[in-house]
């Protein structure tokens, strides 16, 4: 154990002993879920650097916007722009598809558990919604 660990944990026993943890909230409560709970170990450092520098992967904006897409095109009552919204959606597909085959990710194993457990979340938010 380097020096900064051992100090951190000395300090860290200091505080419980003096009961500065006694009234945290949620204290006795399951921690809540990991947001990274469904994504392939070896994806995780990737996904957390660009989520905490407030960037979306192209490929996960791209599937964001294909289920608002969707879910306008099921609402629209007109149809000039049902016309417009299918566009967009198709243009967006090709671009997606187009992406996952020049990365080659449609090949491994860790891409294709990814995107279906990410199709089935934001299924579950779709129906959630409705």
């Amino acid at each position: 154990m380097n020096w900064f660990a051992s100090v951190a944990d000395e300090k860290i026993r200091e505080s419980i002993l003096k009961g500065e943890f006694d009234d945290l909230p949620g204290r006795g409560k399951p921690l809540p879920p990991d947001d990274m709970e469904g994504v392939p170990e070896e994806l995780r450092a990737g996904f957390k650097l660009l989520k905490n520098a407030g960037v979306l992967p192209e490929e996960m904006q791209l599937r964001k916007d294909m289920v608002t897409l969707g879910d306008l095109l099921a609402a629209c009552r007109d149809d000039g722009e049902r016309a417009q919204l299918q566009r967009e959606l198709s243009a967006k597909k090709l671009r997606y598809q187009a992406l996952m085959s020049d990365r080659g990710w449609h090949a491994i194993g860790a891409f294709t558990e990814y995107e279906q457990q990410i199709q089935e979340k934001l299924m579950r938010e779709r129906a959630d919604r409705n």
